[in-house]
Parts: structure tokens; C-alpha cells; sequence
């Protein structure tokens, strides 16, 4: 009982804290890393776990957060502490440091921080669920469709650890606000959820002053209002607040050059590993069937609505409509070879020579030919928001289903709403999720992929 009445969440970031720097630590000694200055290694280690943790967010879990926001989270803390763990040789010139021991070293430190935070987070949920501690009593101020669904939430995902105790509604009879503080206060209430459209101005400043005299946590749930649905992002002019509607997270320098890093890196892998040999085979086969060159090359539209020129192996016989006509289902103008190669994405390939060169990413919105991008920017809403960012060899809408031919109007409204969200919520774990998706459905084969 002590335990489910008190709260403890304050004390889980330190404690994590405090064992993952113990682990990262204490394993030095386990292996033979022939480390020659112990005091050294130490403030090194801990000061960049410390600091790759702090820039990561590393132990910022919220009680909603998703697993797979942990394994992102584990992804990028090693990617860094790993690059930051073999610098320190080529910094302090240690060159009797076992690399192989380091690498072991590295290993076990990654399984067991990795195993301990995933099992805290699965024991803290079943701690919420069945014990039923460490948790939020909320309320919510509001009667529509979204108050109704975040209830729901609340109700059926205990794991969560919010305790709904009352909801509101301001367009009843009666509706008082210090009815409502009363009960807040009443209650041990932790969070209050309100919904803007059903609150007037007033409302809502007397809400916000309430929250911070009485320490209560004050979330706002969005209306139907355009402005509230987008991810916004806040910022300061000097003093003044300012609301940017959109938040492009590759408009950060760290985060465009690890993208290009890592473009570069196996763009490079795939011209030296498969094209190398694989160009020259398909080349005959190709020519084999059809007069003609064996390299496509198309202007598509690209980052900050640039026309480039994107390549393919060529899976059609020459014509004069290529750059007009999108290919459909069962096109004549397909070859033998051309319907294979497509049908595997095998004809893309070539594209990671604009990758290489800078004009695309291997993960992006997939570029239109510049007819189809003239046509849409005018008769589809948020058309070029995709040409914020590079284009890609594969994407989020494809993997999703919608790649190949636009049947219907819904089929490009949903590829753009993808993209949208890929551009707004980047992470190179999406990328890495979106790749792993592209080559699972180049084996299974795709309806749309001719």
C-alpha cells in the first residue's frame, strides 16, 4: 500500500543513471583492454555517456512512450558512445588498447544496458497494470469525439498508469469552473486535460492560473482547427513566443549529415557490392532483347522542387511517351527482362548513383516526373511539401502500399499525407525500418510493382 500511494517517478532517471555509468564503468576491468591511464578512461567514458544520454534524451520515457521509441532511443545512444569509445584511442594515443577486447568490451556494455532498460520499462508497465501504482489521477474538461477517445485510452490502457476519475463537459447545464477546481483540488488530482474548442479564452487563462498555483499538470487537447493538428514547433524572437507550423527534423545540421553520412556510406557499398557485377549481366540482357541503351534517364523533380535527372535500367523498349505516360498494368512497352527487374526493384538500383552524387537519399519521398509534379502542385493540397527534403529510392508510402500507378485520386492524396508525416517525424531508425520493409516486399512481391 506505502508504495502505491507514493510517488517515485523522479527517482527512476538518477537511479538509471546511476547503474548504466556503474555498467560502463565496472565492465572495464572484466576484459583485457590494457588501458594505461584507468583515471583517464573513466572521466572520459562517463562524461560522454553523460553527454551522448543529455543530446539523445536517452532516460526521457514517458509513461506512453512505445517500445519501439526505447529501441530507437538504445539505437542511437550505442551508434554514438561506440564512435566515441574507439576516438578515445586515436585522441589520447593509446596504441597498446586491445581493439578487439574494446569491441567485446563494447558488446556486453550494449546487451546488458539494453536488456535492463527494456525490462524496467515491461516490469514499470506491469507495475501500473497490476499493482496498480505509480499512478496519474486525471480528469478531462470536454465532451466530444477526441475527449471520448483519450477516455478511452485512459480506461483501457492501464498500463499507462492514468486513473480517470471524471470528465466535464463545459456545454452542460450548470458547468462551473469552480466546481471543478474544488473537485481537483478535492481529489488529489495529478493532470487535467482540456479540450480548446469547448473552452472560451477566459476559460482557459483561469485554467492555466489554477494549474500553476496548485502545481496540477494542464495539458490541452487540439480542436478540429488546422493549426492544432499540425506538429508545431515552439520558439523564442528575443522574448517574443513565436509558433512555427512545421518542424523539419533534417533541418538540423547534425541530423542532415548523419542522413548523408550514411547515404554515402551504402550508397557506396551497393555500387562496389552488387553493381559492379550485376551492371555488366544485365547489360547483355537487356541489349539482348532490345536495341537500345541500357541506363534510363529521366528529369524528375527533386529537393526544393530541382528537376534532375533520375537513372534506371532501362525496362522498356524505346518510345517517345516515356517521359508522358506512367506505366500500368500489363504495358505493352514493357520487355521480358523489364517486367522482371521492376517487378524485383532491381531497376532502381542505378539510382544509388544519384545518391551518391547528392541529388537523392536512399529513404525519401519518391520522385514524380516533372508532368506529373506540374499537375499535382496545382490540383493536390500540400503537394510540394515533399520537395523539402531530398528525394528517396524508396519511402514511407511505398512500403505502405502506394507506389507504382495513381489509379484514383485517393492513391496520391495518401502517398502525400506518407510523406508528410516522414518529413515531420525523420529518424534514422525510420529510415532503417523503411529499408528492412523495402527489401521484405521485394521478396514477397508487390500488386503494384509493373
Amino acid at each position: 500500500m506505502f508504495f502505491r500511494q507514493h510517488r517515485y517517478s523522479n527517482l527512476i532517471t538518477p537511479i538509471s543513471t546511476g547503474m548504466d555509468l556503474l555498467i560502463v564503468n565496472l565492465f572495464l576491468y572484466i576484459l583485457p583492454i590494457n588501458f594505461q591511464t584507468p583515471l583517464l578512461i573513466h572521466f572520459y567514458i562517463t562524461l560522454a555517456w553523460i553527454v551522448i544520454s543529455t543530446k539523445n534524451n536517452f532516460y526521457t520515457v514517458y509513461r506512453f512512450s512505445k517500445v519501439t521509441h526505447i529501441l530507437r532511443l538504445i539505437f542511437v545512444q550505442f551508434v554514438f558512445f561506440f564512435l566515441m569509445l574507439y576516438a578515445f584511442i586515436g585522441f589520447f594515443k593509446q596504441p597498446i588498447i586491445s581493439r578487439l577486447a574494446l569491441g567485446e568490451y563494447f558488446v556486453l556494455v550494449f546487451s546488458l544496458i539494453s536488456i535492463i532498460k527494456l525490462f524496467s520499462y515491461f516490469l514499470l508497465m506491469e507495475y501500473r497494470e497490476r499493482v496498480k501504482g505509480n499512478l496519474r489521477n486525471v480528469v478531462i474538461i470536454g465532451k466530444n469525439k477526441k475527449t471520448d477517445q483519450l477516455r478511452k485510452v485512459f480506461e483501457e490502457r492501464t498500463e499507462f498508469g492514468y486513473n480517470f476519475t471524471k470528465q466535464f463537459s463545459p456545454k452542460s447545464a450548470g458547468f462551473d469552473l469552480e466546481h471543478c477546481f474544488e473537485y481537483v483540488l478535492g481529489n488529489s488530482i495529478d493532470e487535467i486535460y482540456c479540450s480548446v474548442s469547448e473552452l472560451k479564452n477566459e476559460e482557459i487563462a483561469k485554467f492555466i492560473s489554477f494549474a500553476d498555483n496548485n502545481l496540477k499538470t494542464l495539458k490541452f487537447i487540439p480542436d478540429n482547427k488546422n493549426i492544432f493538428s499540425k506538429k508545431l514547433k515552439f520558439e523564442y524572437y528575443d522574448y517574443i513566443p513565436v509558433l512555427s507550423l512545421r518542424d523539419i527534423p533534417l533541418d538540423s545540421p547534425i541530423n542532415s549529415f548523419i542522413k548523408r553520412s550514411f547515404d554515402i556510406v551504402f550508397s557506396l557499398l551497393v555500387i562496389l557490392g552488387l553493381l559492379s557485377w550485376l551492371t555488366p549481366i544485365l547489360a547483355i540482357l537487356i541489349t539482348l532483347e532490345s536495341k537500345g541503351p541500357v541506363f534510363f534517364r529521366q528529369t524528375r523533380n527533386g529537393i526544393d522542387n530541382r528537376e534532375f535527372y533520375c537513372y534506371k535500367f532501362r525496362s522498356m523498349a524505346p518510345n517517345k511517351n516515356a517521359d508522358d505516360i506512367q506505366a500500368t498494368k500489363n504495358d505493352m512497352r514493357i520487355t521480358k527482362i523489364g517486367k522482371f527487374i521492376r517487378k524485383t526493384s532491381i531497376d532502381e538500383l542505378p539510382q544509388f548513383y544519384n545518391v551518391l552524387f547528392g541529388t537523392m537519399s536512399v529513404v525519401g519521398p519518391r520522385p514524380h516526373m516533372v508532368k506529373h509534379t506540374n499537375e499535382y502542385a496545382t490540383s493536390v493540397d500540400k503537394y510540394m511539401v515533399r520537395h523539402f527534403v531530398k528525394p528517396g529510392i524508396t519511402g514511407l508510402a511505398q512500403v505502405r502500399g502506394y507506389r507504382g500507378e495513381i489509379e484514383q485520386e485517393a492513391d496520391i492524396q495518401n502517398r502525400i499525407k506518407f510523406d508528410i508525416f516522414y518529413i515531420e517525424n525523420w529518424s534514422l531508425f525510420l529510415d532503417l525500418k523503411i529499408m528492412l520493409q523495402t527489401v521484405l516486399n521485394a521478396f514477397k512481391g508487390e500488386a503494384k510493382a509493373y
